[in-house]
Order: structure tokens, then sequence, then C-alpha cells
């Protein structure tokens, strides 16, 4: 069997961690996960936010980065829950754009950044869920973590034009577009299969995969 490295893609609360989960057990692939328990500047950049962002971002790169490799390096296929380039194009961006880091450390992370990503494997697909403020705030709510209980509607906007203007300019892989705000792939296995067959579609090499008229699929 071919050996395919995936990675998930979206805004906070789009649902990347419940569809890498269930793809990987549909598709018989191994799950990475994004790293957060054991991040040491997580805590610190909640407390101060510029003077820890430069810090937070540089773990998460290394974290990444480690993470691309080891699953690339895998026999087996992988599929991985946010993919490395979203941390400098999306947020280390929104922290610069904000004030929350400096110009001078926004320079630094992103040269570091480019080094990094030449040396990793390209990956074959990068899985996109697509979704409006209103779902994200839906699913933010619905999970009730105390850490997002604070994020506001202009900023999701604001991560979702980022988002937009990066894959505008993406070329390392194909994309898949999921319509995360018809597509309920948490709830309803059928809305799950039906992803699945077009991730398989799009790694055969189907250059243009769409999805069914969803209002007339059902919840079934």
């Amino acid at each position: 069997m071919t050996k395919h490295l995936v990675l998930v893609a979206g805004n906070i609360g789009a649902g990347k961690t419940s569809l890498a989960e269930r793809l990987g057990e549909r598709l018989g692939w191994h799950t990475a996960y994004e790293s957060v328990d054991n991040n040491p500047y997580l805590a610190d950049f909640y407390g101060n936010m510029r003077a820890w962002s430069f810090h937070l971002q540089v773990f998460f790169l290394g974290h990444r980065a480690e993470q691309h490799q080891d699953m690339a390096n895998l026999a087996k296929s992988a599929i991985i829950d946010r993919s490395i380039y979203e941390d400098a194009h999306i947020f280390a961006r929104v922290l610069y754009e904000l004030g929350n880091m400096t110009e001078r450390d926004y320079h630094s992370y992103r040269r570091l950044y480019h080094l990094v990503i030449a040396a990793l494997p390209k990956p074959d697909l990068l899985i996109y869920i697509q979704a409006g403020v209103p779902t994200l705030i839906d699913h933010i709510r619905s999970r009730g973590r105390e850490i997002e209980k604070d994020i506001s509607p202009e900023y999701l906007a604001t991560l979702s034009r980022f988002y937009d203007e990066w894959l505008n300019a993406f070329d390392l892989c194909p994309i898949l577009t999921v319509p995360g705000d018809k597509l309920d792939f948490v709830h309803y296995p059928q809305h799950l299969t039906i992803i699945a067959e077009r991730v398989q579609q799009k790694l055969a090499g189907k250059d243009e995969v769409e999805f069914p008229d969803l209002e007339d699929l059902g919840a079934g």
C-alpha cells in the first residue's frame, strides 16, 4: 500500500482533532495530535503574551517539525492534527499584527521557520476544514474549554482571513476543502464516509473533487 502523510488544518473550533482522529481510525492510519499538556511556555504566555510569544512559537515550531518528520518516517500512513505551516502563516502572524510579538522577534521566527520547513518532506495532502464564525463559536462553546472562553468573533474572523490568504498561495501539495458548516462528521458516520472517500480520491490524483448537495444528504 502507498504510504501517505496527510495534514488537517483549520481555524480554532473547526474540528481538526475530531476529523483527524476519525479519519485515522476509518482509514487505518496513525494519528498524531497537537501537544498542549507538555508545553512549558503556555501558562507564561497567557500571563504575558508579549513577553512569551516568541518562546511559545519557537517551542511549537520544534515540536511540529519533529512530529512532521516522525510521521513522514513511519512505514504506515499518518494524519496530523494541525500543520506546522499554520503556526507561521496564521498564529505567529496574528500575534505580530495584534502587537503581541515584536517586529524583531517576528522576523527572527520567520527566518527560523523557513529554514526548518525547507528540510521537511512535503505532505501528500492538506485537508482544510472551512467553517464560518458562527459554526466555530458553537463548537468552542460546546467543548467548554476554559482557555478558549474569551475568544471573540472578531479574532476568529481575522484568523479565517489569514487562512484564506495562506491557502491561496499554498502549493506544497493538493488541498481538500471540507465544508465544515454543512458536514457534521462527529455525529453522522455518513458524513465522515463522504470525507474519507474524497480524501482517497485526492490521494489517488483526482484534481477536481466535489462534495454532494448536502441538503439532500440528510443525517442518516
